[in-house]
Parts: structure tokens; C-alpha cells; sequence
């Protein structure tokens, strides 16, 4: 088994060669490649890039910023993988829970992996953040008949060849909401792991709003709504 862990990036010089160090120092269980995605950074981070010399890493760069949802999905198209794992740049998720998401795939137990956030206490939470984060979850829960903890954790895990069949088309942060709303209408259950976080504050370069929440309720509304692949439309009996 080969791990694609796929890590979009905009504007992180400061943080981009430690983040991409942290996520090859880890002893994985399997083979690694690390695809990375400079999403039309100004800042400098792809002179910072440029500089890491590393066999395991696949760097591809967008001309212009097309947001993450885009950045995933050039990584996915470049993944060469069995599996992957998404892995952003801003040091709030930590690699070191990537091989606790790879071991229930390793035992056979799952497929599909995300891992949850337990939003304990930290200074850096935002309280809206996290309901907001809470509200979105319990919506897809209701729509979907299902129970997961944390839909917008950037840790999921999945075969690439399934990433690649969803053909996300959010080009932003509600790829998040379509990834989930897709799956879970297919009865693509999840399976969850506890991870560790630490959240950044909006002062040290946070990037999501309250607008990506609401554009991923529509997103989940719009895919709960919209006719699974290969399963016959309803039909209206004809009235007599």
C-alpha cells in the first residue's frame, strides 16, 4: 500500500518547510509521497518550495489561486497512491495521527477514515468556529440519517480511485461539505478517529469564514437532493 498525503498551500512561507518536514519525519506503516500544491502563492512560499530537496515530494503549482477544493483536486489528479489523506499546511493538524487513521484500513475495518477533533480547551478557539463547525455537522446528520463528530476535519482518508469517482467540484472550502454529503449518499459511512488539533487564530492566518459554513449547508442540501449514480429515478405511478 502506497499513502498520497496531499497538502494544498497558499501564502505559508513561514510555516511551509516545517509542515512538510513534519509530514516526512513521521514513520508511516507504508510507503509515503508527499504532492503538494502551491496555490498561486504571492508571499514567497514558492521560492520557500523550491528549496526542499526530497525524492518523496510532488510539487505542482496553480498560476493563480483557485482555492483549496481546486488545490485537492490537482493533488488527487497527481497522486499516485492507493490511498490518501489530506494534510494542510498550517500546522493545526499534527502528521503524527496519520498512522492511527491508516490502522483500522491496515486491519480491514474501513475503508473511508476521518479523523475528529475533540475541540477541547485552547486559547485559540473561536467559539463561533466551533459551533458553527457543529451546526454543519448536525445538519448532515439529519440529512443523511447518519452520525459523525467533525465534517470539516481536513484528515479524511480514502482510496484515491474513490476521491477520483466523486469528482468534487467545490473549488474552496465547501469541498469539505461535498466530500462528506457524497459519500454519506453513497452509505459511505466514515470511520472515526480521535485526533489532536490546535487551531490558529485569525490573526495568525486562519482562512475560513462564516460564508464557508453557510455555502456548506447549501452544498449538502444540494447533494442530498441530487439522484445517486446508477440508481433509477423514482417513478410516479400513472393516475387512471
Amino acid at each position: 500500500m502506497k499513502l498520497s498525503i496531499l497538502m494544498p498551500v497558499y501564502n505559508e512561507r513561514g510555516l511551509i518547510a516545517d509542515a512538510m518536514k513534519q509530514a516526512l519525519d513521521v514513520a508511516y506503516p507504508c510507503e509515503i509521497e508527499l504532492v503538494v500544491v502551491d496555490d498561486g502563492s504571492r508571499d514567497g512560499t514558492g521560492e520557500a518550495l523550491a528549496a526542499i530537496s526530497d525524492p518523496r515530494v510532488n510539487l505542482q503549482t496553480h498560476p493563480r489561486n483557485r482555492g483549496k477544493g481546486a488545490a485537492i483536486q490537482t493533488a488527487a489528479a497527481a497522486a499516485t497512491g492507493d490511498y490518501m489523506v489530506i494534510l494542510d499546511a498550517d500546522l493545526e493538524y499534527d502528521p503524527q495521527d496519520i498512522p492511527r487513521l491508516l490502522e483500522p484500513v491496515l486491519d480491514g475495518r474501513a475503508t473511508v477514515v476521518y479523523g475528529s477533533r475533540t475541540f477541547g480547551s485552547h486559547s485559540a478557539y473561536s467559539y463561533w468556529y466551533v459551533i458553527g463547525n457543529k451546526g454543519v455537522t448536525t445538519v448532515a446528520n439529519i440529512l443523511y440519517n447518519s452520525y459523525i463528530s467533525d465534517l470539516e476535519t481536513c484528515f479524511k482518508l480514502m482510496p484515491v480511485s474513490l476521491f477520483r469517482s466523486l469528482r468534487i467540484r467545490s473549488a474552496g472550502f465547501g469541498m469539505e461539505a461535498e466530500i462528506t454529503g457524497k459519500l454519506l449518499r453513497q452509505r459511505i459511512r466514515p470511520f472515526e478517529v480521535p485526533i489532536s488539533y490546535r487551531a490558529r487564530s485569525r490573526e495568525e492566518g486562519k482562512k475560513i469564514t462564516w460564508r464557508d459554513g453557510v455555502e456548506a449547508l447549501w452544498i449538502l442540501a444540494r447533494e442530498r437532493a441530487r439522484r445517486v449514480p446508477g440508481r433509477p429515478a423514482t417513478q410516479r405511478k400513472p393516475k387512471r
